[in-house]
């Protein structure tokens, strides 16, 4: 029998440094225009394949998730290319669920990504992009990193420079945010004239903070969560934790996603610790941002013993 091939991986949390709902497709799903950037808060993975002549997925979570999306991308990419072999997958969230911080669809990336490397059977990036949109609308971005727009129902991705490393904190208060409700409460203010408002706006924004030499400045200021004012309004803690963050000196302060949690990005370290010590009775803990140059980085070192060279996506060794 086979010997298995090991990789203990780090799937990231990312935050919406602005994020526009323009209006209903026809599709039924939204049109958005968001600024995804991946954050140091992480999952782990533990994942294992030993070839074999038939195939199998196990998954154990802690704590258990109902409809895994990681046994779902595992099982595509085991029947993308016919691959046979037992893989076993040990994931332990610390990316608190239901957030607005992309742990499901970051977890699922991680298996697109690390799978074809342990399965010496190649994915080339258009596949393994169709695979992540059968999956979920913004698995698609952690395959890539860093900082990105996203566009359509978010699925689309375009690379963004990396802005400089800044340091944040984050809230993840024990609030229920349900997104469709959110969703309904946002659409009879999506106006045609507000959605070319919008477009030209979220526009010059990226622009800005697509500056790599960009700071606090106008993009800060610019930066717009649009389910902030019907989210605030059904949770007005959520408000006051953004004004928590505005008063250390955060630039941005905003929700992600559809909530609930809420990051402030500073300058230096001493507004972060005036941050946490305003916020010392919630659940909050500081992050940074990690560019995408960091994210390909420590991607090749988990894979580091069965990949050939540093290219992207990873390339087994094992290929024939």
């Amino acid at each position: 029998m086979s010997a298995p091939r090991r990789a203990r991986l780090r799937a990231l949390a990312k935050i919406n440094l602005d994020l526009r709902v323009l209006g209903k497709r026809p599709d039924g799903f939204h049109e958005l225009r968001t600024i995804f950037q991946t954050i140091s808060l992480a999952d782990e993975i533990e994942i294992e394949f030993t070839p074999g002549r038939r195939s199998k997925v196990s998954v154990e979570s802690s704590p258990e998730i109902v409809n895994n999306l990681v046994e779902q991308a595992a099982r595509l990419v085991m029947e993308a290319r016919g691959s046979k072999g037992d893989v076993a997958i040990r994931l332990t969230k610390n990316i608190p669920m239901g957030a607005g911080l992309g742990g499901g669809s970051s977890d699922a990336a991680a298996v697109l990504l690390a799978l074809p490397a342990l399965t010496g059977r190649a994915l080339p990036l258009p596949v393994v992009c169709s695979l992540a949109q059968q999956l979920g609308s913004d698995i698609g971005f952690f395959l890539l990193g860093g900082r990105a727009v996203g566009i359509g129902r978010g699925g689309e991705v375009f690379p963004l420079p990396d802005g400089p490393a800044r340091e944040g904190v984050l809230v993840t208060p024990e609030v229920s945010v349900s997104t469709a409700e959110a969703y309904r409460r946002l659409s009879p203010q999506l106006t045609s004239e507000l959605q070319e408002n919008k477009i030209f706006s979220f526009q010059a924004h990226a622009w800005e903070t697509g500056d790599p030499a960009g700071g606090p400045g106008p993009a800060s200021v610019r930066a717009t969560n649009d389910f902030e004012a019907v989210v605030f309004e059904q949770h007005p803690a959520l408000g006051v934790l953004k004004k928590r963050l505005r008063r250390a000196g955060a630039r941005p302060a905003l929700m992600t996603g559809s909530g609930s949690a809420v990051f402030g990005l500073f300058e230096d370290r001493n507004g972060v610790n005036r941050a946490l010590q305003l916020l010392k009775d919630h659940s909050a803990f500081q992050i940074s941002l990690i560019s995408r140059a960091r994210y390909r980085s420590m991607w090749w070192r988990a894979l580091e013993e069965h990949i050939d060279g540093r290219v992207w996506p990873p390339q087994s060794r094992y290929l024939k």
